[in-house]
């Protein structure tokens, strides 16, 4: 006797929805845990003795997370997204509860590998899990959910991880995964619905994942360690560069003649995922740039705390929810187009807002920048996911929104580079504008120059001591030039919100002719709108 094949469109509602709540509970634990670390990475550094590879603890997830996304999107088409969830979900408790109890920091840094593999896979499957769930016409407002998740997680990990470390110990960001993620097996234990094709035999693109994974390892550890490690002009940039040239000239050529291909060639036809990938990849570079130094802006400009400026940080999230869910709901009503239009121009607003702050900018200006920014950040997440799923074949949609979010997840790792690029370019100069010839010379020309301001072994901050025994300057220079620094600093970060607004702003053109193909159901009723 035939089993039944599961669809959305027989699926029990009750199972659903537990369904769609495990994966939105396991997406938000995903998130943020990706920004976790942040707030509590001195105490893990002063416990672990391993300030030398402080970097790793974020880029080790980060690099686990995006090369897996595209190898468990695909499976998830060939195998179905319950088996891949689960095994994302074991990895990512497993990396958890080992890391609470890391004795080294290199033992630490393996743990965040091993979550970065779970999060990449919970993350996609979860997203293209929405479309085998519900209809077409459905889609929108629970990826706008979803895209409401995707903010909160991201926002509130370094509040979460300040808290926890503060007031109990760093161990705990870890264990809190575990209940939670107990919750979310609970509630996904109920069967799925089938992939199309699971009857067929299954054909494991190995060359192809091997290949993109090295790719993508090169490239993301190129914008990671650029200008740091390494100078952006040097052997090793060319060298990598090259390397990451000539793996994606084998890589399409592999792809081309995969049976089942990582990321099938054709996509590149579908104009609907190709102007996906360009908005999605502007939103992580514009999303992770404006977070990361919108905090550090707060933290060394305005004199928040860390946890001061991870609370505010939530105006962000607030604004990201309100439109996450508002175009979700409304997206069946209203079409793609206005919100693909709108969301770039109010994004705009919120960072040019940003790029005028400055020294002495009050708290209450500062929140409303983010929120601003939060709410146009939030009309594009749900919006294009729903586009490229109602596009895409339903044997190919795991593929298809494993593609949008790894570009979404390069475009965050760029974002910070791109970021720290535009200031450090801006930065040497207003040094030399604003300070005087013998203090320019005694310090660095880049950012770096913030880090003169700490406290050193004796408490008292570098700067001071060597203005105060090499160039014998009085309270009131000492004051001044810090002033300055601080200064330079602000109209460097300044500089980068508007170049990343104008950045961010070109895409409502593209908007202008985003346009998505009518989909119908079975009854062969229009689904949306036309744009």
């Amino acid at each position: 006797m035939a089993v039944e094949q599961i669809t959305y469109k027989n699926i029990d509602p009750k199972v659903r929805r537990m369904i769609m709540l495990g994966l939105g509970l396991a997406m938000l634990i995903a998130c943020f845990d990706g920004t976790i670390v942040g707030t509590c990475a001195p105490r893990i550094i002063e416990d672990l003795h391993g300030a030398e590879l402080y970097a790793w603890m974020i880029t080790a997830y980060m690099l686990c997370e995006t090369v897996m996304i595209p190898i468990s999107g695909k499976l998830s088409d060939l195998y179905g997204r319950k088996p891949l969830f689960l095994i994302g979900l074991g990895l990512f408790v497993a990396g958890s509860f080992v890391a609470g109890l890391s004795t080294s920091m290199e033992m630490f840094i393996v743990c965040r590998a091993v979550q970065g593999l779970g999060g990449g896979i919970l993350i996609p499957v979860a997203t293209a899990a929405v479309a085998d769930l519900y209809s077409p016409r459905e889609r929108a407002k629970m990826q706008g959910i979803l895209g409401a998740v995707f903010g909160i997680g991201s926002g509130i990990g370094p509040l979460i991880g300040g808290y926890i470390t503060e007031y109990i110990s760093w161990h705990w960001i870890f264990y809190i995964n575990i209940p939670m993620a107990i919750v979310s097996t609970i509630l996904t234990l109920k069967k799925f619905p089938t992939p199309i094709n699971n009857d067929s035999e299954v054909h494991i693109d190995k060359a192809g994942i091997l290949l993109l994974s090295v790719m993508l390892i090169d490239v993301l550890l190129f914008f990671q360690f650029g200008g740091d490690k390494f100078e952006w002009v040097s052997v090793t940039s060319f060298a990598m560069i090259a390397l990451a040239l000539v793996l994606l000239v084998l890589f399409v050529k592999v792809e081309n003649k995969a049976v089942e291909p990582i990321i099938a060639p054709h996509l590149i036809h579908n104009k609907v995922v190709v102007k996906a990938a360009l908005f999605m990849f502007i939103f992580g570079l514009a999303m992770m740039g404006g977070m990361t130094y919108s905090s550090m802006f707060s933290i060394y400009v305005l004199g928040f705390s860390v946890l001061d400026s991870a609370y505010y940080s939530l105006a962000l999230v607030a604004g990201m929810m309100i439109t996450a869910l508002s175009s979700g709901a409304l997206l069946l009503r209203t079409g793609y187009r206005i919100w693909v239009i709108v969301g770039p121009i109010v994004s705009f607003i919120g960072m040019y807002m940003l790029s005028q702050m400055t020294l002495g900018t009050t708290v209450e200006y500062y929140i409303l920048c983010l929120f601003v920014f939060g709410l146009g950040l939030g009309c594009m997440m749900g919006v294009i996911m729903t586009a490229v799923q109602n596009s895409s074949k339903q044997s190919e949609i795991g593929m298809t929104t494993s593609a949008v979010n790894l570009i979404r997840s390069v475009g965050a790792t760029i974002g910070t580079a791109v970021f720290a690029m535009l200031i450090a370019n801006k930065i040497n100069g207003e040094l030399q504008t604003l300070l005087p010839p013998e203090v320019y010379d005694l310090v660095p020309h880049n950012s770096g120059v913030l880090d003169m301001l700490a406290p050193d072994a004796s408490g008292m901050p570098q700067l001071f001591t060597l203005l105060y025994t090499q160039l014998h300057y009085t309270a009131d220079q000492i004051a001044q030039t810090v002033h300055d620094i601080l200064l330079a600093f602000a109209n460097s970060v300044d500089f980068a919100f508007i170049a990343g607004g104008c950045l961010i702003l070109l895409l409502a053109l593209i908007g202008l002719v985003f346009k998505v193909e009518e989909n119908h159901d079975e009854d062969n009723e229009v689904v949306l709108p036309e744009d």
